[in-house]
């Protein structure tokens, strides 16, 4: 039994929300996987993106935009508007060979949008589920799927642990390219075809530039003088990211529907360093940590004439907001038994509002966790085999880089975010993901990825 914290902890859930002024917005929301925070060129990377350039130009960059440290998690926040410490779903990431996914209790996104009248779609990486029916993206809510369910998967022959992981409408696909150019081609096929006067909630999550590290050639030859070679085999990753990007866009424009679209880019976790070849310059750690490299990403939002072009939004957001505030925006209901952790950011996005939250949780996990309280943040270890217990206290505005642990000067400010860390530890459910890379020993996948009846 969980021990509910005051209601200070969730956002208020009203029953209905009148709906905006019509006609309700088309969602085009696209997750990078990896991506690393000095990855794109609006950071001053050496990466060609000029697509997401443009768009985040013509939008509104959010500078304090935080996920989960690794995929699964980060997918589950968004699905649901909850921490993922209410599932159990704060550590690791679902494998090939797990016997669990995104509890079906949980009510998601697509499910609500749905519900709202919205025609719903995944053309990407899922990552929640797949060992039974029910956890599959078309049972989630989502009127049409396509790409694969697991992470790691090779680019080119769709394979992961010698088995077959693509799929559309959650069945077995066969079929050849290159999977980012491939999810792009699905999603602008399914602009290309959608009846603009309903609203469209499609999903984008690409696996690039996630390791295992493949580029197309045409790509790779403008990166060659780029040192390491996984460094340019990541960076002609990204670029054909950008391109794919902007393809899905240009379908927007073609079918008349750019003006009422609201388009999300983020990445689902901080870039992956040691294999993936990323870079999160100026922030500390990567990919798995809860320092600001590990769950700050870079990300933007554009809809002309509802977003401020050129903005930055220097506010503390999280991926759990998006739930609320994309079913206040397509006029949907709030109202469910699960209580949210996620907040309404559209006036901190749209208007220029501080960021309602009080406080951000980043993670908690059986050694420990992170916490962000205002300006400050708690990175918190637990003592364990002789590693004495350690405590680390930033300023994030004053030193993003986190290099400064301020613990020492500031106890008192340090004791009131671990209380607050303690506080949700209290709530957490046991992880249930598997926080390993490696198969178990005797395992033996499919041929092909099929859920089980």
């Amino acid at each position: 039994m969980l021990r509910w914290l005051p209601a200070v902890l969730w956002a208020s859930t009203p029953v209905l929300l009148a709906a905006p002024a019509a006609p309700r917005p088309h969602i085009l929301f696209i997750v990078a996987d990896d991506l690393g925070w000095h990855d794109v060129g609006f950071h001053g990377s050496e990466i060609k993106t000029p697509r997401l350039d443009a768009l985040a130009k013509a939008g509104t960059e959010l500078n304090q935009f935080y996920v989960q440290p690794v995929c699964s998690p980060t997918r589950a926040a968004l699905m649901t508007g909850r921490y993922p410490i209410r599932y159990g779903f704060q550590v690791g990431v679902v494998r090939p060979w797990d016997k669990h996914g995104l509890p079906l209790e949980e009510r998601t996104l697509a499910q609500a949008l749905k519900q709202a009248g919205y025609k719903t779609a995944i053309t990407g990486k899922w990552h929640l589920g797949h060992h039974e029916r029910a956890y599959l993206p078309t049972r989630r809510g989502f009127d049409h799927q396509y790409g694969h369910y697991n992470g790691a998967l090779d680019y080119f022959t769709h394979e992961r642990n010698r088995g077959l992981d693509w799929q559309r409408d959650d069945q077995t696909l066969r079929e050849e390219g290159y999977t980012t150019e491939l999810i792009a081609r699905e999603a602008v096929r399914l602009i290309g075809e959608h009846d603009p006067a309903q609203p469209l909630f499609l999903y984008v999550p690409f696996n690039a530039p996630h390791a295992v590290l493949q580029a197309l050639p045409r790509y790779l030859d403008q990166y060659r003088h780029i040192q390491p070679p996984k460094r340019a085999k990541y960076a002609a990753m990204v670029t054909c990211l950008d391109d794919a990007v902007g393809h899905i866009v240009e379908a927007l424009d073609n079918r008349g529907m750019r003006d009422n679209t609201l388009v999300f880019f983020s990445s689902d976790n901080g870039g992956e360093l040691t294999v993936g070849g990323a870079d999160n310059d100026p922030l500390r750690g990567a990919k798995g940590s809860v320092y600001e490299g590990g769950v700050r990403v870079p990300a933007f939002v554009c809809w002309p004439g509802k977003v401020r072009s050129g903005v930055n939004v220097d506010q503390p957001l999280h991926m759990v907001d998006w739930y609320p505030t994309l079913l206040r925006l397509a006029g949907a209901t709030l109202h469910q038994p699960l209580p949210l952790d996620g907040l309404d950011v559209w006036p901190t996005i749209a208007e220029g509002k501080p960021t309602p939250h009080e406080e951000i949780l980043h993670n908690v996990e059986p050694q420990g966790g992170a916490l962000r309280r205002g300006d400050w943040k708690l990175v918190y270890r637990k003592a364990a085999q002789g590693r004495p217990e350690n405590i680390e206290l930033f300023n994030i505005p004053a030193d993003p880089s986190e290099k400064h642990n301020l613990a020492g000067e500031n106890p008192q400010k340090a004791s009131e975010l671990k209380e607050r860390l303690e506080a949700y530890a209290t709530q957490a459910r046991p992880p249930v993901l598997d926080p390993g890379p490696r198969a178990p020993e005797g395992f033996e996948p499919p041929k092909v990825w099929v859920p089980v009846k």
